[in-house]
């Protein structure tokens, strides 16, 4: 047997090679682990269902995403779906169940049983809202498997088609579900994928055992490999490669292969609407609350930023910067006042930052632009800021002439280490000269939140003179 397998191989970025499995390799491990290997349908299905729900609360938090619809289907699939709607609901999701072909034997009448004493309601086709996008943030499409082949039947075509059709937006702000397909979305072919272009675009693909031939076709940003079982020596003869588990996980993320099509690895936006009821009237009170919002989610580097300038002839250049400090006097930051962005401002002190926190709460996308005009913050205000670091980094911005070519690293080092010792007695470290603060002054704040179908909220802060007096006045820009 062992010299039939054609399982296609890919190298990941991360040099992690994948391998594919075929629908008939698929059929065969499947069989061999329920035969000689000694599993029973009842232990793949809980394993493999826990895994499913795993990798759903790995990307989505049950805080933000509670509501989840779980679509169960034909054979083993179906049973999947089940067990992963157990365990969601223990997880903290609030499950409901669509199951399209209620089987009155075991496993499946007692999984059954189980969401019952959960109290997780079980809806039935005609049961389900004419919008999915209202009542639901998860669709959990467990509806086919390996088995699946041919064209779908009643009713499971007209629910293959509801799911599809999710993902073309009427061009409102309505957000749509993030979908999750169990190991085959449902209504491809096992191995060439959605052959029609007319089907189900799941956010979240869950392979089972392995990545089936299908999987090259998914492009939604999250992978992951679910069923922690497969013995060493299936894995040998099926020549499977996928990443490892770590820990006690029961899912693995995939990352994306280096020759995929980068245009259509999308986010899929799924914030709820920036109204304008919740503009405040000062964009430094709006940011702030922003800001916070980043910083209480956990964000890494939440108050970097980006800032561009551009010198006299209109050349412009951008770097990644550090927050300092914010308040209704502007935007401050540190630098060497003969770094090349230093020598920019003095020619053109008209710059702009931007700030983008990804991912907040797994679901909201955010950005912040600024424009402005910059000046050097005072000489106390310098010296405060920089006797507020840590010695080592006074230290650097001694050593540092910013933006210099130098010949070696180590006279660097060399440098860093002289002053190190001189200072080691704790003495105070004198600020150069060439080393402040700057501080940009706002006269243009927009915020700018995703949606879906790119119809994304901006709202923008721009000063108006009003009887003499310069007040924020704001418009919402289309997206």
């Amino acid at each position: 047997m062992a010299d039939r397998v054609s399982s296609s191989v890919d190298k990941s970025q991360n040099s992690v090679t994948i391998s594919y499995l075929s629908q008939r390799e698929a059929v065969e491990i499947q069989d061999l682990l329920t035969g000689t290997l000694g599993f029973s349908i009842d232990q793949l299905m809980e394993l493999e269902g826990l895994s499913v729900a795993a990798s759903i609360a790995e990307v989505y938090r049950s805080s933000d995403c509670s509501r989840v619809l779980v679509i169960c289907g034909i054979g083993n699939n179906g049973g999947d779906g089940l067990v992963a709607a157990r365990h969601l609901c223990h997880f903290g999701f609030k499950p409901s169940v669509c199951y399209l072909d209620c089987q009155p034997k075991n496993p499946f009448t007692g999984l059954v049983t189980q969401l019952e004493s959960l109290s997780i309601p079980f809806l039935s086709v005609e049961d389900l809202p004419r919008d999915l996008s209202k009542e639901f943030d998860i669709i959990v499409d467990a509806i086919f498997g390996v088995l699946s082949h041919g064209e779908p039947r009643r009713p499971f075509d007209g629910i293959i088609q509801r799911l599809a059709s999710l993902n073309c937006h009427d061009h409102t702000h309505k957000r749509s579900p993030a979908i999750v397909s169990v190991d085959i979305p449902s209504g491809w072919n096992v191995d060439e994928g959605d052959v029609g272009g007319q089907g189900i675009k799941p956010d979240m693909l869950v392979s089972l055992t392995a990545p089936k031939h299908c999987a090259k076709k998914f492009g939604g940003p999250h992978h992951f490999l679910g069923g922690r079982f497969v013995p060493p020596s299936v894995a040998a003869k099926y020549k499977i490669c996928v990443p490892a588990f770590h820990g006690t996980s029961m899912c693995a993320r995939i990352e994306k292969t280096s020759h995929d099509d980068i245009a259509a690895q999308r986010e899929k936006y799924v914030s709820p609407e920036f109204l304008k009821d919740h503009v405040m009237v000062n964009p430094i009170d709006k940011f702030c609350k922003w800001l916070e919002d980043a910083v209480n989610a956990g964000l890494p580097q939440p108050r970097n930023f980006a800032l561009s300038t551009a010198d006299k002839n209109g050349k412009p250049s951008s770097r990644m910067l550090l927050l300092r400090k914010v308040d209704q006097d502007g935007f401050v930051w540190l630098t060497n006042y003969e770094s090349r962005k230093a020598r920019e401002i003095s020619e053109n002190p008209c710059a702009s930052l931007l700030f983008f926190w990804g991912g907040l709460n797994q679901q909201i996308w955010r950005q912040v632009r600024v424009e402005g005009t910059v000046q050097k913050t005072s000489d106390e205000e310098s010296e405060k800021y920089f006797h507020g670091r840590p010695g080592g980094s006074q230290i650097a911005a001694i050593v540092s002439k910013q933006s210099t070519v130098i010949q070696a690293k180590h006279l660097l080092d060399q440098n860093y280490e002289e002053l190190e010792a001189k200072f080691s007695d704790g003495s105070l470290i004198p600020r150069p000269e060439n080393w402040g603060g700057y501080r940009l002054k706002a006269n243009l704040v927009e915020f700018w939140q995703g949606l879906p179908s790119r119809l994304h909220d901006r709202f923008q802060y721009s000063l108006k003179e009003v009887d003499g007096k310069q007040v924020w006045h704001v418009d919402q820009l289309a997206p």
